[in-house]
């Protein structure tokens, strides 16, 4: 059979395990170390180790042995950890996810990063403070405990069977005798003793006695037929012979399985995966993303063919029309309960994002010399998996930048008045149709003197009467940095416009709040999905648009003489004290035919990155859902669109950019921006149908 087929399943779990490996770790109290957390790191390790012997991937399963040798001995409370065993833990973790990429690219593992990760294991398996012997002279101890061996390829192993009688554990000696050789048996009450010589691995006899026990009713370790096991790695290693550390005797490639039952390992419950396994089969699958995307893109040809059939309803005659119509409302409501069902597929919760950061805030942390506290809130709040992973780039940089610009140093926080460790939130929850995350810290909050000096010395256009959030959006600016000095973490004015580009791509929006001495609070905003949306269809002359429904406050009628000209700068309307500027759609794409007096429109108020202002329409068609067609794919980037969409009748549909449209100053007239938007528009539309 060709394992490789398995290989990318392989992978993706051990990358599953790496994390889980690594949010235990980060969570491990040093002072008084949980045993559930402790064997669970070591379940995540024992698991690489064997998947890796079962495809022959040799290094991962000598850098898993190594930790597994640690972990055993912490989690039996031989020895203890302090702040320096859990970094080498994670950075353990760091080689196993860089052999993992290397197996995955079919090169071979950094030998140099393996023994070095390995030297640092032994040492502090066997309490040696890590100044105490070289690196290199540890590597070997991936040999120390291994069981003597009696002939070629066989060992003694040592079994404990609990709970089970008398006829059982005859039952279980005999059946144990299949695999080689019993001996010293001791039966004692609902417990059975022995020893079996034999050439098979320890999960292989497991396997098979997990048919007639429980896992936690089974321990299984090597044992010694001479002299005793007790050697510590430390004496072994002083006897052992010159060899070059890297290169420590391996099984051959073939006799990789064997070569793992030899390892000591404690089988209590819990310790293999399979038995979980076999129960989540049935609760979860994995999928590729591609098939999810093709199943939600027959969803919008559906929800699209579903409009056809309600478009030529409402043309139908004759007396059928009435249960026709009957028969499309039903299709609509079952393509929705469809359309939310796929969706649901790749909604993923923001823990999936959150996960990532503890070890960069621990890391960072220490680098910067600052002690930080992380909290998540409301991790289980779900977003499509394709945009949380396109967020995660703005997040790291809005998190370093937070740690490195934000919170201060324990030595200026003490003498503000404040606990000594800075603490920095990620925050997710829903609000509408949108899903707004926070990044919070409790730091310095931004100094508003100092950007504006930094900005004028750039070159950019500022006054001191701006408001605070005017002048909070100046970081954003490309190159704009108000850093003394650039170091490896931030000062090169890189990184905040793309975050807040990459974001704006995304249909979300970022703002800032910032209070000095109190902190600063980043609120990202983005859709749920990118793949269908609810509208508000819209009729300005002959053309038809989609409004989202998500930034939609209300509508209206207003008369002509209630408009205000401010300036040359456009027109506002007040709507109960407050002036809203105007943004009249037929001027701003050349639409002829368009109804011009106001009195006659419809003034649709509109909300946008904390900004309210009024579109003018000709009419309000209704509302509907519409599966978003990316413009650019089949055309360019047009100014004042985002997407567009196929109508019920087949005609393509524009769907406004509510931002963009939010920051143009209206109104434009025919003038050559309106005609270049007017062109770009009709372009935009033939290139999609």
């Amino acid at each position: 059979m060709d394992v490789t087929e398995f290989y990318q399943t392989f992978f993706e779990e051990a990358e599953e395990l790496l994390d889980d490996m690594e949010r235990h770790l980060l969570a491990l109290d040093i002072a008084a170390p949980d045993r559930d957390q402790l064997d669970a790191i070591f379940r995540a390790a024992h698991s690489i180790k064997g998947g890796a012997g079962t495809f022959g991937f040799q290094a991962l399963m000598d850098t898993t042995h190594h930790m597994e040798n640690l972990l055993d001995r912490l989690r039996r409370g031989e020895i203890t950890i302090d702040a320096h065993g859990v970094d080498v833990l994670l950075a353990t973790r760091d080689v196993l996810k860089a052999q993992i990429d290397a197996y995955r690219n079919s090169d071979l593992p950094d030998a140099d990063a393996a023994a070095q990760a390995g030297a640092a294991l032994a040492r502090l398996a066997t309490g040696a403070a890590p100044q105490d012997e070289p690196e290199a002279t540890a590597a070997p101890a991936i040999e120390l405990d291994r069981a003597p061996v009696v002939a070629d390829g066989e060992r003694i192993l040592a079994l404990r069977i609990t709970g089970v009688n008398a006829a059982e554990q005859d039952a279980l000696a005999e059946e144990l005798a299949l695999f080689g050789t019993v001996s010293e048996r001791q039966t004692q009450e609902h417990a059975l003793e022995l020893r079996l010589q034999t050439s098979e691995a320890a999960e292989d006899i497991e396997s098979v006695l997990c048919f007639i026990i429980d896992a936690d009713q089974l321990t299984i370790t090597p044992a010694p037929i001479v002299e005793p096991i007790a050697q510590t790695a430390e004496a072994a290693t002083t006897a052992a012979p010159e060899a070059p550390a890297a290169a420590p005797e391996r099984p051959e490639p073939g006799e990789s399985a064997s070569a793992d039952s030899a390892a000591p390992v404690e089988r209590r419950a819990g310790t293999d995966r399979r038995a979980q396994a076999g129960a989540q089969e049935h609760s979860s699958l994995r999928v590729a993303t591609d098939k999810i995307d093709a199943i939600i893109n027959l969803v919008g040809e559906l929800v699209i063919t579903q409009s056809m059939l309600e478009q030529t309803a409402r043309t139908a005659g004759g007396a059928q029309v009435e249960s026709l119509t009957e028969g499309i409302a039903q299709l609509q409501r079952n393509a929705r309960d469809l359309q939310e069902a796929v969706m649901s597929i790749r909604m993923v919760p923001m823990d999936f994002a959150f996960n990532r950061f503890p070890r960069l805030v621990r890391d960072l942390g220490h680098k910067l010399d600052k002690n930080v506290e992380m909290e998540t809130i409301g991790g289980a709040t779900e977003l499509d998996k394709g945009l949380i992973e396109r967020i995660m780039d703005p997040l790291t940089h809005l998190v370093r930048n937070s740690l490195d610009h934000g919170i201060e140093t324990h030595a200026k926080r003490l003498q503000a008045g404040k606990p000594a460790a800075g603490r920095l939130t990620l925050a997710a929850r829903h609000e509408g149709g949108n899903i707004l995350i926070e990044i919070r810290d409790d730091g310095a909050g931004l100094d508003r003197d100092r950007i504006l000096a930094k900005a004028r010395e750039s070159g950019l256009t500022v006054s001191d009467a701006m408001d605070d959030s005017e002048v909070w959006q100046l970081i954003f600016a490309p190159g704009f940095s108000t850093a003394a000095e650039v170091t490896d973490v931030s000062g090169r004015g890189v990184g905040m416009d793309v975050v807040k580009r990459n974001i704006l791509q995304l249909g979300g929006h970022v703002d800032l709040v910032s209070q000095t001495g109190v902190g600063t609070t980043v609120r990202i905003v983005l859709p749920l999905t990118l793949a269908i949306t609810d509208g508000m269809t819209v009729r300005v002359g002959d053309e038809v648009f989609i409004l989202p429904l998500a930034a939609v406050v209300e509508s209206m009628r207003v008369d002509e003489a209630a408009a205000r000209d401010v300036g040359g700068q456009g027109r506002v309307i007040n709507v109960r004290g407050d002036f809203l500027p105007l943004v009249e759609l037929h001027r701003l794409f050349d639409i002829q035919g368009a109804q011009t007096h106001l009195s006659r429109a419809i003034a649709v108020v509109v909300k946008s990155e904390s900004r309210h202002f009024a579109l003018v329409v000709d009419e309000l068609v209704g509302q509907q859902q519409v599966v978003v067609k990316n413009l650019e794919t089949h055309f360019r980037k047009v100014r004042g669109i985002s997407a567009a969409t196929i109508l019920g009748d087949g005609k393509v549909a524009l769907i406004l950019d509510v931002r963009a449209l939010s920051r143009l100053t209206p109104p434009l007239g025919p003038l050559s921006s309106g005609n270049a938007l007017s062109s770009s528009s009709n372009q935009a539309v033939e290139a999609v149908q």
